[in-house]
């Protein structure tokens, strides 16, 4: 941390027993452990906060990206569903049976409702007149 080699500190370490004495140097020694101890914490918890920022910060702008393309979206659908419903407001208005009308000049006959008591009367009738007459030589 402080590039301080080994020969160094067995230096400060004579020169601080000379000046401190044998009573007082371990005291010191364990008080200097403690406040270096602390200022390590110090730094790790300052690197944490300013990591934790630029990470909310990432977040943040990830956040906006996202909301702008989910605006962009709902623009685009919103249009789309504009437009659409113009179209149909403009298209003539059909019923439902004009889908199923028959090409002009083509000849239907009204088929009764399946609940009257004509139709199974009227399909008798048609089956037997699609058959072959078997009766005729």
């Amino acid at each position: 941390m402080f590039d301080i080699s080994f020969s160094e500190i067995l230096v400060i370490a004579a020169v601080a027993l000379i000046v401190l004495g044998p009573e007082r140097l371990p005291k010191v020694a364990r008080t200097l452990g403690h406040l270096l101890g602390r200022a390590q914490r110090y730094a790790n918890d300052v690197k944490h906060d300013i990591q934790r920022e630029m990470e909310l910060e990432e977040l943040k702008k990830w956040q906006n990206s996202v909301e702008g393309a989910a605006h962009t979206v709902e623009s685009t659908v919103r249009s789309e569903i504009g437009q659409f419903q113009e179209a149909i407001q403009v298209t003539p208005q059909r019923s439902v049976n004009a889908a199923f009308e028959p090409p002009h000049g083509a000849k239907v006959e009204p088929t009764p409702e399946p609940d009257s008591p004509a139709a199974p009367v009227q399909q008798i009738t048609e089956s037997i007149q699609s058959k072959p007459d078997s009766t005729q030589p």
